[in-house]
């Protein structure tokens, strides 16, 4: 073989290497989807732990679109998500291989192939009790329904009836709520403490649920993931309210949103009789009550308080940048006093895209 063809041969073997691992870049981490299933969307709706930064763009304090926050997510950028970097609606977007992050609805610079493949209508704040967003003037779910509905006639406009019908079907919806409603609206407002007692909340919530996860099958969703509360009384905030002088976990706390969770799973499970649903009752609860009691086995260091301040309770305004954080968020269970780090949402994402795939496509 002569000196040019040997070149042209390795020009040739570098160029198919480089496109090869491009590919493998691409799709590493990808989720792997039965041969016959397609996932053209996501679509969010819920609370803090979804909202990509719809409260941006509404009157309330709830916000958080400015530093620390952000701090690694596209080289520092706040962009409204409560966390240092991406939250679990732009992890499983990822790892669906759809897109990088699930833009917010209220975006004003959100393009159309935006809405094709998916957006959030969380607001941070919100939650299933009605009078929950009405207490932190955020967006309740009979509004994010609305805009929900706004959406599906602009993704007429945009691909016709029968792909948005198709899409509607196919897409993966996340409805994440109910920790704003036993923590905020139940144990620090007691706003709902002379009406109800802890099992008559828990049902009015999952009623609410109920009927917001019918009224999405009606609008044409199939496929709905509905994930449990998590531990509230853990969290850093709720340890400092509630968890005495050593700041332990609240068990009243948590004992409420155990029983939200148990009536939430037997309720979603008699929804499985709708036609063509894939209804699934995501438990969040126990793996991140794990990782808190765990969080040495994880690789963390500090589950108590979060990056941000002290981070016993700075969350949202709170947390801002006039607050020194930790230098590696990484090393945190928590980012502020409320919200998990970037780097335990990919764990929960991971476990429940495990656990919960074949339930789901």
């Amino acid at each position: 073989m002569g000196f040019m063809q040997l070149t042209t041969f390795s020009l040739t073997s570098l160029l198919r290497f480089i496109v090869i691992f491009g590919l493998w870049c691409r799709t590493k981490g990808v989720l792997k989807l039965p041969s016959n299933v397609s996932v053209p969307a996501v679509l969010a709706f819920g609370d803090s732990i979804v909202d990509s930064g719809n409260n941006n763009h509404i009157k309330t304090l709830i916000k958080c679109n400015f530093p620390p926050y952000g701090k690694d997510f596209q080289g520092g950028k706040p962009t409204g998500r409560f966390c240092n970097g991406k939250i679990p609606s732009d992890i499983i977007v990822e790892e669906l291989g759809i897109k990088e992050y699930l833009p917010a609805y209220l975006d004003p610079n959100l393009k159309s192939s935006d809405l094709v493949t998916g957006v959030c209508f969380a607001s941070g704040a919100s939650g299933y009790d009605p009078l929950t967003p009405q207490i932190a003037s955020v967006i309740s779910l009979s509004s994010q329904l609305d805009m929900f509905k706004e959406y599906i006639g602009k993704l007429k406009g945009i691909v016709g009836e029968s792909r948005t019908n198709f899409i509607l079907a196919n897409s993966l919806y996340l409805v994440v709520a109910g920790s704003d409603d036993i923590a905020n609206t139940y144990f620090v407002a007691h706003a709902r403490i002379l009406q109800y007692d802890i099992p008559s909340y828990t049902d009015l919530m999952v009623n609410s649920a109920s009927n917001f996860v019918k009224d999405l099958y009606n609008l044409g969703a199939r496929r709905i993931a509905v994930l449990s509360a998590p531990p509230i009384g853990c969290v850093p905030s709720q340890r400092t309210l509630a968890g005495g002088l050593e700041r332990g976990c609240s068990e009243k706390y948590n004992n409420a949103a155990k029983m939200f969770n148990s009536k939430l799973s037997k309720e979603l499970d008699s929804l499985h009789s709708y036609p063509n649903s894939r209804i699934v009752y995501i438990d969040v609860y126990n793996p991140l009550f794990d990782i808190i009691q765990n969080y040495h086995k994880y690789g963390y260091k500090v589950m108590d308080r979060g990056c941000c301040g002290t981070g016993k309770l700075e969350v949202a305004v709170l947390c801002n940048p006039l607050d020194s954080t930790c230098s590696n968020a990484s090393e945190y269970v928590f980012w502020d006093s409320y919200h998990p780090t970037e780097g335990v949402y990919r764990r929960l994402v991971n476990h429940v895209l495990e656990k919960y795939t074949s339930q789901l496509f």
